[in-house]
């Protein structure tokens, strides 16, 4: 056997040991993270904003069902694109911030869709009100750092979200809640 092979060799099996080591994400980075919606109010397309949450993060790749995940939006941090609206918002009608001012994710299993795809199956709690979820992520892994990209449709009504006089307004029942949470590797 070539002598100068037996390095390369031993170089190509160290990386493939090395590549087949877990990778946990445990520290969230809420700088480079974004949680937005979309919804139609009047036939228009709405876009808003929560600019202020906590996330805790305990996501290992080779052991995704041992993976936990909460996350806690601080709902005074709405921005629904006008002060009228992030104003109607706090209301008791809408999420009743006084009384409720934050809405919390917590994943009770993580389920590996393989190809990079997890389903977070937990329970989401707005307005006292709390409901079972599924939520598809993806996770994209970039230079030590995982980037977990998901949607959930939320049907307002479900939560009793602007409930009342606006039931039957002209605000969508569907909202679409959307994350990107960045996550550093350790």
């Amino acid at each position: 056997m070539n002598r100068r092979f037996l390095p390369s060799a031993a170089l190509v099996t160290l990386f493939a040991l090395c590549s087949a080591q877990a990778v946990e994400y445990t520290y969230v980075n809420p700088a480079a993270s974004t949680i937005s919606f979309t919804y139609d109010q009047m036939g228009q397309q709405v876009y808003g904003t929560f600019s202020q949450y906590e996330a805790a993060l305990d996501f290992d790749t080779q052991n995704p069902a041992a993976s936990h995940a909460v996350l806690k939006i601080q709902l005074a941090s709405i921005d629904a694109g006008s002060r009228d609206a992030n104003t109607e918002l706090t209301k008791p009608g809408w999420f009743d911030m006084a009384t409720f001012p934050v809405g919390t994710f917590e994943s009770t299993r993580v389920t590996d869709l393989g190809g990079n795809l997890y389903l977070f199956t937990g329970n989401l709690t707005l307005k006292g009100q709390t409901r079972p979820v599924d939520v598809q992520v993806a996770l994209k892994e970039q230079g030590g750092i995982g980037v977990f990209d998901g949607e959930l449709v939320l049907m307002r009504g479900d939560f009793n979200i602007g409930a009342g006089e606006w039931a039957d307004s002209a605000v969508s029942n569907a909202i679409t809640i959307k994350f990107k949470i960045v996550a550093p590797q350790r």
